[in-house]
């Protein structure tokens, strides 16, 4: 009786072993922040996330701040050059459980953006947004004639939400 008892506190040790082996490997989601300078030399901080809407189409979102913290936060929504062609101005329509928010279109504002051709890429006013989020909770965005529900996941909110503050 007593052996099997050993080999079974061996068993629990290998395996508490092994596990405190996996769990020091892995480390946490760290913002994926870059800065940069702009063309003008300010300061651009950057967030850079690849998702996928529910019709499986790639989507690369960028939530960037051009200058130092209480700049403009501004969220650019780019999709495959040939694929898409975004009409302008259409507001970015999110919502996270009861709550909702229109992300204002500023494509227009920005000159290369509006003199692109391709008409791939679309920009909106993220501030309203992160004002009002106090937690990093998952969003769904719907552009209306483009995609009907992109998600977007809690650390990526996470990220954003660190542009506001963090220095470039």
């Amino acid at each position: 009786m007593s052996g099997v008892i050993r080999q079974a506190g061996r068993l629990l040790l290998s395996l508490g072993l092994v596990l405190a082996c996996l769990f020091a490997l892995v480390k946490p989601a760290a913002a994926q922040l870059h800065a940069h300078p702009s063309e003008t030399g300010s300061p651009v901080l950057r967030s850079l996330v690849s998702v996928r809407d529910l019709d499986d189409q790639a989507w690369q979102l960028v939530a960037f701040r051009d200058g130092p913290p209480g700049a403009p936060l501004r969220l650019r929504v780019v999709g495959y050059p040939g694929k898409v062609r975004l009409d302008h101005p259409t507001a970015l329509q999110v919502r996270s459980g009861p709550f909702q928010w229109q992300l204002e279109d500023l494509t227009l504002e920005n000159q290369a953006l509006s003199n692109d051709g391709r008409a791939a890429a679309a920009e909106f006013d993220l501030s309203p947004l992160l004002a009002e989020l106090s937690q990093n909770r998952p969003l769904r965005l719907r552009l209306p004639g483009v995609f009907t529900e992109l998600p977007v996941p809690p650390f990526v909110v996470a990220e954003w939400r660190s542009l506001v503050r963090t220095p470039a």
